[in-house]
C-alpha cells in the first residue's frame, strides 16, 4: 500500500471518483430499502457511514462489491460499471476488500493460509510471494506472531485484524467495512478501529458502515447520514457533529452523543 506522500494524483483520478453511485434503488419484497443513492468516494477518501438501524446503510456497503443486486440505478468502480457475474465480478471483488461484522475465517486453515488462499488463487501468486506478503501485513495489523496457530485459538479483536489483513492480501483500491466492531467485546473494539484508523492515514480509500462516533470524528474525511433508506446528510464530521441540518440527524445524535 503507497503512503501518501507516495501517492501521485494522475488526471484520471481527478475525473473520476473511485466509487459512484447514481440513482440506486433496492427493494427487499415491498420494503424499500435504497431510495435513489446518489453517492461519490475519491480516492484515498475516508466516507463513515452513520445512521439508525435499519436506515440501508449496510445494504448499501454490500452493493459495492454486488453482495446485493440492486433494481435500477448505476454503480460504478474506478469508473467501470458493475459486472453481473463470472470473471469479472470475481475481479471486481479482488479490487473491492470487505471486512464484516462476523470474521469469515476459514476455521481449518491457519492464519497464515487465511490470508495467502486468495492471492494464490486469484492473483496467481507464487506461495512464496503470497506467504512473504502475509507475514508483512500480519505485522502491520499486530497478529504475526499467531500465523501458525487457527482462527479458533485468536481473540474476537484478533480475528477480526486478520481479516483485515486478508482483505488487504488482495490489494484492493477500495475496502468496505460493514459495522467490523459491532460483534467484538468492548475492550476488543479499539484495536481494530487502531488499524483502521491507520489505513485511512495511508490513504486507503474507505467506506465503513459503524456505530462508532468517536472513529468517525477522527478518522473521516465525510460522514454521509443515512435514514428511511436515503442519505439525508454529507458532511465533514465537525459540521455533522456540531451542526448536524435536519431534523432526522438531531434526532439521531441526540440519542447516541447522550449516553
Amino acid at each position: 500500500m503507497h503512503r501518501m506522500s507516495e501517492m501521485k494524483i494522475t488526471t484520471e483520478d481527478a475525473t473520476h471518483p473511485l466509487v459512484e453511485m447514481t440513482h440506486v434503488e433496492k427493494h427487499f419484497g415491498d420494503l424499500h430499502v435504497l431510495k435513489d443513492i446518489n453517492l461519490k468516494v475519491a480516492k484515498g477518501e475516508v466516507l463513515v457511514v452513520v445512521g439508525p438501524s435499519g436506515s440501508g446503510k449496510s445494504t448499501m456497503c454490500r452493493t459495492i462489491n454486488r453482495l446485493e443486486t440492486i433494481d435500477s440505478g448505476d454503480i460504478r468502480i474506478d469508473g467501470r460499471p458493475l459486472p453481473q457475474e463470472g470473471k469479472e465480478l470475481a475481479r471486481l471483488r479482488a479490487e473491492v476488500g470487505m471486512v464484516f461484522q462476523s470474521f469469515n475465517l476459514f476455521a481449518n486453515k491457519t492464519i497464515l493460509q487465511n490470508v495467502t488462499l486468495a492471492p494464490m488463487r486469484v492473483r496467481h501468486m507464487s506461495q512464496k510471494e503470497a506467504e512473504d506478503q502475509a507475514m508483512d501485513l500480519l505485522r502491520r495489523v499486530g497478529v504475526d506472531t499467531q500465523a501458525s496457530k487457527m482462527p479458533s485459538q485468536l481473540s474476537g479483536g484478533q480475528q477480526q485484524r486478520v481479516a483485515i489483513a486478508r482483505a488487504l492480501a488482495m490489494q484492493p483500491k477500495v475496502m468496505l467495512f460493514d459495522e467490523p466492531t459491532s460483534a467484538l467485546d468492548p475492550e476488543m473494539v479499539n484495536e481494530v478501529l487502531d488499524v483502521m484508523i491507520e489505513l485511512a492515514h495511508e490513504g486507503m480509500t474507505m467506506i465503513c458502515v459503524t456505530h462508532e462516533m468517536g472513529f468517525a470524528r477522527r478518522a473521516a474525511d465525510r460522514i454521509v447520514f443515512m435514514a428511511d433508506g436515503r442519505i439525508l446528510e454529507q458532511a465533514s464530521p465537525d459540521e455533522f457533529f456540531d451542526n448536524p441540518q435536519t431534523e432526522r440527524a438531531k434526532d439521531f445524535l441526540s440519542k447516541i452523543l447522550t449516553h
